[in-house]
């Protein structure tokens, strides 16, 4: 395969999404790697940095694994060949995006680990946040790394448990005694198809089966897009084993009261497919039910709403239905565009901004617009944006956020950077509104977070600085990536 270069935009205001996970299980014994690159396909969103697939051959030699890595998207990354190639009942996959320097081949996913047992294939998507003691331990004791990710640190360690454990799911149960943090993991053993959610339940996992083959994916929307049925999503702490023999078998062992589950609300915000279902909650829904509450919390007098292209058009469209203003659209997003391309130089007239979306003239001259976005993080972007619908001729530009102000960093997975960069830290709303050049300014309220997803338990650390556990006493997000 050969070698893609990217260059990140410096100036993009949007987090950056997590990773995508997904793994199959055939009990019939047909190929899954063309299963699999569809299933990431669909995940495509969560990650666009690196990818891979990872197979085995459940009737073959034990052990033996067969995987493709590479940088960049899911379809420059996998030939058709490459797919006939990797020949293996059962599999596992990942597109994934780091939060910082390490965007290197050697870092992509799945993780394959040969060992005594046999062989593990791990996709991971979270962040922990007790990397560099975990780390530490294993170095004195022997382990040499072969990557930056922290996703190695948890196959080494359900690797080292195995040998003390009867089966592979014990020693993932042993592993995550030992983990703090958000993952969502994807596991093939040789035998054995296993899913792993943290007790807290930050980041999704859910189940799906069709035919007789059993699937396991972040979002819902894969298994739609391979065809699968949708049975259930895995639990926070649940672990869940998938094989012949045993069907679907659970592990609740590590679960913790519903009261302190602390979901990563930005995957009903703004990371998830509007298409996937969340621990039973559509993701459209919350989008437009956040468009709603906007209009309701923040109303204004305009001619049309529009959306920021693509994840503030759902809330745009409740915003809407709320007031009665009419929903348009005043932007033209790039579609081969992906979150990285080739930076325009500093002094070239080309924007990222502008490379990326236009505004459409005659739908926005003359017009008082509310512009609905998910986030706000640093204020870069969005002072652009503005800018380009007055100088498409809007007579009013009113922007409203369908998150509250971010005031503190994430160390749980999403890209939330260090307090001094974020727009809202120590600033008022209307100094926020005169940085981004907006007639007005509006955020979600915090109290509505609880209800666009239906009452679940959701973490809103970057919002509050309450994280549901102790955050590392030194910011290491920038050290150890997914």
């Amino acid at each position: 395969m050969t070698e893609n270069i990217f260059i990140q935009t410096e100036d993009s205001d949007k987090l950056k999404e997590e990773c995508g996970v997904f793994g199959v299980y055939d009990f019939d014994g047909h190929d899954v790697a063309s299963t699999i690159y569809y299933g990431l396909l669909a995940l495509q969103h969560r990650g666009q940095e690196s990818c891979g697939i990872a197979v085995s051959d459940t009737n073959g030699p034990k052990g033996k694994v067969l995987s493709a890595k590479d940088m960049g998207l899911v379809n420059e990354a996998f030939t058709t060949e490459q797919l006939e190639k990797l020949k293996g009942d059962i599999g596992v996959g990942h597109v994934r995006y780091s939060t910082a320097g390490s965007s290197t081949r050697e870092n992509a996913q799945p993780l394959v680990l040969n060992y005594v047992k046999g062989t593990l294939g791990l996709a991971h998507n979270g962040n922990l946040i007790n990397t560099p003691e975990l780390r530490r331990e294993l170095a004195y004791t022997g382990a040499i790394f072969q990557t930056t990710i922290d996703s190695e640190i948890i196959a080494y360690y359900i690797a080292r448990e195995r040998l003390n454990s009867k089966t592979v799911e014990e020693a993932v149960g042993r592993a995550m005694d030992r983990i703090k943090g958000a993952y969502s993991l994807v596991i093939m053993s040789p035998r054995k198809l296993i899913g792993a959610r943290d007790p807290f339940g930050f980041k999704p996992l859910c189940i799906g089966k069709r035919d007789n083959a059993y699937l396991l994916a972040s979002e819902s929307c894969a298994l739609d897009a391979v065809g699968a049925e949708f049975i259930r999503d895995v639990l926070p702490g649940e672990i869940v084993t998938i094989s012949p023999e045993t069907g679907i078998q659970s592990d609740m062992s590590h679960a913790i009261p519903k009261e302190k589950h602390a979901r990563c609300v930005f995957e009903y915000i703004y990371f998830a497919r509007p298409d996937s279902v969340i621990d039973g909650t559509s993701v459209y829904h919350s989008r437009i039910m956040a468009g709603k509450f906007l209009a309701m919390d923040s109303p204004v007098e305009a001619d049309l709403v529009v959306g920021v292209p693509e994840s503030g058009n759902m809330a745009a469209l409740g915003y809407s239905l709320q007031s009665g203003i009419p929903y348009g659209t005043a932007f033209v997003k790039n579609a081969y565009v992906g979150r990285t391309f080739i930076k325009p130089k500093q002094k070239s007239r080309e924007s990222s901004v502008q490379v990326k979306l236009n505004p459409i003239r005659e739908a926005v001259e003359g017009k008082r617009i509310i512009m609905i976005d998910d986030s706000i993080v640093r204020g870069t972007t969005s002072d652009r944006i503005v800018r380009m619908l007055r100088e498409a001729g809007a007579k009013e530009v009113h922007m409203r956020v369908s998150s509250p102000p971010f005031l503190w960093p994430c160390y749980f997975g999403t890209d939330v950077p260090a307090r001094d960069q974020l727009i809202a830290y120590n600033r008022t709303v209307d100094e926020i509104r005169q940085m981004i050049g907006t007639d007005s300014l509006g955020y979600l309220r915090l109290e509505r977070l609880k209800e666009i997803v239906n009452g679940l338990g959701i973490c809103e650390g970057c919002f509050t600085g309450q994280y549901p556990m102790d955050p590392p006493v030194e910011d290491i997000r920038g050290d150890f990536e997914r």
